[in-house]
């Protein structure tokens, strides 16, 4: 069992109750993530109880709401249900009655703050398994439905370039005889950024690759960049990751002061060897992505692979990676990201980064300098 170390934080820092607005969850074979939503931000302590066996969390200092569902019924194998109830007067409950689990994952998102919980199962070994012959990718087009992303200057709006560019892309990898490919999203509808990762997971997913488009105050910026999941002193990576993470620079870097879910988060990526898997995919991403572009686009500017706290990055039991295409805010670049030829260009560089991270994956100068500059960092 992984527990971050955020949970056990000091019950002085909450300030005013907050109440607990929502409880959902996202159930799967294997997998369910639980999500409960919150007013403010608050601590919790959790406790595994057995006869019979359950988890359950304590929200201090808040209230639940009387609207509220409190009891949802499940009945996956993994959990019987989730429950919720005022325990005392300045105590939440979240109890979730467990039938069998493997392991589970708790941490912390914030705007609005959630307490996300990933409950994992044991697969059934005895069946026969296409995941054995297949290899899984799910392609997660960012934005959607009211969150529309960056609005470029001609109002080009990135949830559509990049739902495109996913549909691209998916349609090119399906090619291949042995890969199953599936989007977070195939429609221009709003999925939260917990849900996005909690698909790939459920897919038991090979790789994880976001799509999006950057911008920028200035007009001037351009150009490609790919990032994988890591914590970072770069003030600019910060500002991408906090657009993406829709949340204000001045709480990135309030998470930086504090980094205690951030630093057992790391040492998680480290442990299973996702960081650097990531980090390899992101590099084989960016080269062919870049090198694809400057054969047409000779001004394309390769900022590189980079490392930010991205949410949609967050407990992916996977290698993953979050693609900046281009900066939709560059009047250039939007009116490329505009035309049909230039967004072929895009799936089908991104696609053979991808084909290259699976079939070579090498262990090139460059990444072996980035895995340096982490640990120095780190």
């Amino acid at each position: 069992m992984v527990l971050y170390s955020l949970l056990n934080a000091d019950v002085s820092r909450a300030s005013g109750k907050s109440d607990v607005t929502d409880i959902n969850y996202w159930s799967y074979p294997d997998y369910t993530r639980v999500v409960v939503t919150l007013s403010g931000k608050t601590d919790v302590a959790q406790r595994r109880l057995s006869n019979p066996d359950r988890l359950y969390f304590d929200i201090k200092n808040s209230a639940i709401r009387s609207e509220l569902k409190a009891t949802l019924p499940i009945g996956n194998g993994m959990l019987k249900s989730v429950r919720a109830a005022q325990f005392d007067e300045n105590t939440v409950r979240v109890v979730l009655d467990l039938e069998k689990i493997r392991d589970y994952k708790i941490f912390k998102l914030e705007d609005p703050e959630r307490v996300i919980i990933d409950v994992f199962g044991t697969p059934d070994r005895t069946a026969p398994s296409p995941k054995n012959l297949k290899k899984t990718i799910v392609i997660d087009p960012g934005h959607g439905g009211h969150d529309p992303g960056a609005v470029g200057p001609r109002k080009l709006y990135e949830k559509d370039v990049v739902l495109d560019i996913a549909l691209k892309l998916r349609k090119i990898l399906s090619r291949d005889p042995n890969l199953e490919v599936y989007l977070t999203r195939d429609e221009d509808v709003f999925v939260p950024l917990e849900k996005r990762t909690a698909i790939a997971n459920s897919r038991n997913a090979d790789l994880f690759v976001s799509i999006h488009a950057n911008a920028s105050p200035s007009r001037d910026a351009k150009g490609t960049e790919t990032y994988f999941l890591n914590w970072t002193n770069d003030e600019e990576a910060m500002k991408v990751a906090a657009r993406e993470n829709q949340i204000s620079l001045k709480k990135m870097r309030k998470m930086q002061r504090e980094q205690d879910v951030l630093n057992v988060m790391l040492d998680d990526l480290k442990r299973d060897n996702k960081r650097d898997e990531s980090m390899s995919l992101a590099h084989s991403v960016q080269e062919t992505l870049a090198a694809s572009l400057r054969k047409e686009y000779p001004f394309t500017v390769n900022h590189g692979v980079k490392w930010a706290p991205f949410y949609v990055l967050f407990g992916a039991q996977m290698p993953s990676v979050l693609v900046e295409v281009s900066f939709i805010s560059n009047p250039l670049e939007e009116k490329l990201l505009s035309r049909d030829n230039y967004r072929n260009v895009l799936a089908k560089s991104i696609a053979s980064g991808i084909t290259k991270y699976m079939t070579v994956v090498p262990e090139s100068q460059t990444v072996a300098h980035v895995r340096k500059a982490l640990d120095h960092e780190n």
